[in-house]
């Protein structure tokens, strides 16, 4: 199945949720609404970050966790699963993954998974950058149950017809929320440039009410390329508020859709005229010295 669309656009979307401790009951949350994004028309549909579990404590994530690979767990399979019944590109937000004997199971990675029409992953990202802040009444630190991943991850999206005008596929920049403060993990992933920078994220609502669509929208201006940001967005069963926002910008650094909060589907044009265009008319990637 192509993931093609009329005049070389491709519909993309981006889905909020309020997950909560429950994974079968975030299951259901996930697939109604990939179902929903998948009915609207989007060949590509991306998922929050911690998709299937924002548990009552962080260490609740160590009892979900899973092998790599496929068939390794339930999660993995219904991503794989998702993707293949509807057809699309699949961003499977993130998932608790072992690290392997050297940390004795205390933590986990922090994947990105993409699965293809097929079912079949094509990639996968480990979360970099580990959320630390504590303002004296919200104190998070991902590093006391998360390990660290080493490499930037960038995809290129293709089936048998190609998503883009004359086959070209989708290039396709991975990131997981704090990510998004380290531009220079964005330039890593730009040789050659992307079309789509993906941010799945939990941003809490006191950062994202300050920083969130700033940094969104900085990241599309400076990479020229369309930003797909899937969030939770609302307030948690553990007490936890999320910003939400799930946004679509532009490579103008135009907000093109957005949820403030509550589950939902975010909807937009991916259009690679529009990213020729601005690219033509101001090229800044082509003028890097650095």
């Amino acid at each position: 199945m192509t993931v093609r669309s009329q005049n070389g656009r491709m519909k993309i979307a981006a889905v909020q949720m309020v997950s909560t401790p429950d994974w079968p009951r975030n299951r259901e949350a996930a697939a109604r609404l990939v179902a929903a994004a998948a009915a609207a028309g989007a060949r590509l549909v991306a998922l929050p970050e911690y998709f299937c579990l924002l548990g009552h404590r962080d260490s609740d994530k160590l009892a979900l966790a899973e092998g790599a690979g496929a068939g390794a767990g339930p999660i993995q399979q219904f991503l794989a699963e998702t993707a293949a019944r509807h057809g699309l590109w699949l961003v499977g937000g993130t998932l608790p993954v072992k690290a392997g004997a050297a940390d004795g199971g205390e933590r986990v990675l922090n994947r990105c998974a993409v699965y293809g029409p097929d079912g079949r992953e094509a990639g996968h990202y480990d979360k970099i950058h580990l959320f630390a802040y504590d303002n004296g009444r919200e104190s998070y630190d991902e590093g006391r149950t998360l390990c660290a991943g080493g490499q930037p991850v960038a995809l290129e999206l293709a089936d048998a017809s190609g998503p883009l005008p004359g086959g070209r596929p989708l290039r396709v920049g991975l990131s997981v929320c704090y990510d998004l403060r380290f531009p220079e993990l964005y330039r890593a992933l730009m040789t050659p440039p992307c079309d789509l920078l993906l941010v799945p994220s939990a941003f809490t609502h006191t950062t994202g009410q300050a920083h969130w669509e700033l940094l969104l929208r900085a990241r599309a201006v400076e990479n020229q390329c369309y930003v797909l940001a899937p969030a939770q967005g609302g307030l948690h069963e553990n007490g936890r508020r999320t910003w939400g926002h799930s946004m679509v910008v532009g490579p103008w650094g135009e907000v093109i859709a957005v949820r403030p909060e509550g589950e939902g589907v975010v909807l937009a044009e991916l259009d690679p005229a529009h990213i020729a265009q601005v690219r033509q008319q101001l090229p800044a990637l082509a003028h890097r010295r650095l």
